[in-house]
């Protein structure tokens, strides 16, 4: 937890970038199919804008020609002009906010399906080192960060430009002179906007910090409550999140005390700026060279004149922020998959099962192999145990036979095809895997033993589930196979997550089954009943068993003792004991001190 604070603070520390044309090109690509809808909301937004820039004019006419001189005929008629105008305006502005909201949903939707398309396709290496905070981070805030640039960003940008021009015109039109003045403080507004930005920026940027810093605490203590409990942990626990939660309050109330003396300084300099303006205008009606009408229709132009100065600042902020993550989506998206199907391959056939390892070496990092020079037969049918002690390459070679990862040298082979030259659907749709962490998805039972074939019925359900010995405690749940799991499967023991793993397994039929310690978590009673159920499920088929008991693997046709990343010993349980090596060593150390149904290799290879 401790790294994935870490990994979120260096995130926050790169929330804005230098402004990149090429990403901003790329971002605003995503407009392309929505060009007639774009077109609609800037021919609204222009309507929209207009209309606001004229009713200053109107007002004008009001005061000169209505109030003034008391005409009540002519003041009637602005006025219902200027209702008629509003009506108009909002028409425009609300066909203007519905054509963007759908277009800016619409990119947001873009955006996250692609990237999230692309992220399942990308190759295990992709996820090797990367926290799954980081990876949602980009799903989720980089993407929105983007979407609201590409939608309100520039909408705000083009709408509050359009009025900036119109307002300058026409202030220069009505009087020069007090838009000279206007004009004059506009120097010192972007000194201050420039200036007190940057450090109230910072400042609820540290406040990020803090709250990501509690964000991780919390799923800390939330995981970790067992723990916490089992060790009275609660009074140190909560000193700690004190310090933390007081850290954030302290860096929101200096963002907050920056922020008050930020905005209000902004309006005291376009005040000092307005109030210039109504002393020279009032002095010019006082001499006659001006109307009343004018100078409060000056004064509402002042008025839009502050307005899309201020927003500028705003746009160019967020414009900095997206350009931070359009660069970690672009990343992401222009990330090529390490394993994928080359241009020639072909789909491979129902298999037969055999698999062979050609002098087969891995490297995850470049220089630090994990698999030397393996090379090994496995026959059609035949059941492989592969025991080892931690780090020996055990799952690594399970990854490779379903080519999660490309070998670094050698090949690997089923029914003498090299995996490099099928394509992935067809060769992993004949292999079944079962993990010792297996993975249960919130939805309900039948839904996830039905993931390792979308098509069955449910008879063929049942049937999975009775040879994995799934139907007992599936009976005993409130609806059946209708019983929700929850999240990452909650709502059941990890027996029976491993239970439904099986039948999901069962239910895909795969020519090739793989069982990474698969039984690591489950009772003796319950793996007595796997066994049995095993000894049907294995029959004609190959199977790789990584596992550390040894009743799991004593009946293989093949024992692989991997160390170091090499095939040190191989052949069945019984060979292995005549040769009176590495096996026969650990078996003795074992055999001496505890049943052989209870046997761990790997705890017992660690301290051969």
């Amino acid at each position: 937890m401790a790294e994935e604070s870490y990994d979120l603070e260096e995130e926050e520390d790169e929330r804005s970038k230098p402004f990149n044309r090429a990403y901003f090109a790329r971002m605003m690509s995503y407009l392309k199919p929505y060009r007639s809808r774009v077109v609609v909301a800037g021919l609204m937004m222009f309507v929209a804008t207009v209309v606001n820039l004229a009713e200053p004019l109107f007002i004008r006419e009001a005061v000169d020609r209505g109030i003034v001189p008391g005409d009540l005929r002519i003041l009637s008629y602005v006025l219902v002009a200027l209702v008629a105008l509003r009506v108009v305006a909002w028409g425009a502005s609300r066909a203007q906010i519905r054509a963007m909201n759908y277009t800016g949903q619409k990119i947001l939707y873009d955006l996250r399906q692609s990237l999230f398309d692309h992220i399942q396709r990308l190759s295990f290496g992709f996820y090797d080192g990367r926290p799954a905070g980081k990876i949602m981070s980009r799903i989720t805030n980089d993407v929105n960060a983007m979407g609201e640039l590409i939608n309100a960003g520039m909408i705000n940008l083009v709408s509050q430009g359009l009025s900036l021009a119109g307002v300058v015109v026409l202030m220069l039109v009505l009087d020069p002179g007090m838009a000279l003045i206007t004009f004059a403080t506009v120097p010192f507004l972007f000194m201050v906007l420039t200036t007190m930005r940057g450090r109230l920026e910072g400042a609820w940027l540290r406040n990020r910090k803090a709250m990501a810093n509690i964000n991780a605490h919390l799923n800390e203590m939330i995981q970790g409550i067992q723990v916490i409990q089992s060790f009275s942990r609660h009074n140190e626990n909560t000193a700690r999140f004190d310090k933390i939660s007081d850290q954030q309050r302290k860096s929101y109330m200096r963002a907050v005390r920056i922020e008050i003396f930020f905005w209000p300084l902004t309006e005291l300099v376009a005040a000092v700026g307005m109030c210039a303006v109504v002393w020279y205008g009032a002095l010019e009606v006082i001499r006659g060279r001006l109307t009343i009408g004018l100078l409060m229709a000056f004064l509402s132009y002042l008025n839009k004149f502050w307005g899309p100065v201020s927003t500028f600042s705003r746009v160019y902020s967020q414009l900095l922020s997206a350009m931070a993550s359009a660069e970690r989506v672009f990343e992401v998206l222009d990330t090529r998959p390490q394993v994928v199907d080359t241009p020639d391959a072909a789909e491979l056939p129902p298999i037969a099962g055999e698999v062979v390892f050609d002098d087969v070496s891995f490297e995850y990092v470049a220089g630090e192999p994990v698999l030397r020079g393996v090379g090994f037969r496995v026959e059609p049918g035949q059941t492989v145990a592969i025991v080892g002690p931690t780090g020996a390459g055990k799952t690594t070679i399970i990854n490779l036979l379903a080519r999660f990862y490309d070998p670094s040298r050698g090949r690997v082979l089923i029914d003498g095809r090299d995996l490099r030259t099928v394509t992935l659907r067809s060769l992993r749709s004949q292999l079944g895997l079962v993990l010792q962490d297996t993975f249960i998805f919130s939805g309900t039972i039948a839904e996830n033993i039905r993931y390792g074939r979308i098509a069955a019925i449910q008879a063929e359900l049942e049937a999975a589930a009775r040879s994995a010995r799934a139907d007992g405690f599936i009976a005993k749940t409130p609806k059946g196979y209708e019983t929700e799991t929850q999240e990452r499967g909650s709502a059941l023991s990890t027996g029976q997550r491993q239970l439904l793993a099986f039948a999901r397994a069962i239910l895909a039929d795969p020519r090739i089954l793989i069982l990474d310690e698969a039984t690591s978590s489950i009772d003796s009673e319950t793996e007595r009943l796997i066994q049995e159920a095993l000894k049907v499920l294995l029959a004609g088929r190959t199977a790789f068993v990584i596992a550390h008991r040894l009743s799991t693997i004593q009946n293989a046709d093949q024992i692989l003792v991997i160390d170091g990343g090499r095939v040190i010993e191989k052949g069945t349980h019984d060979q292995l004991l005549e040769q009176r090596g590495l096996y026969w060593r650990l078996y003795q150390k074992q055999f001496r001190r505890q049943r052989p149904e209870a046997l761990d290799l790997e705890a017992d290879v660690d301290t051969a």
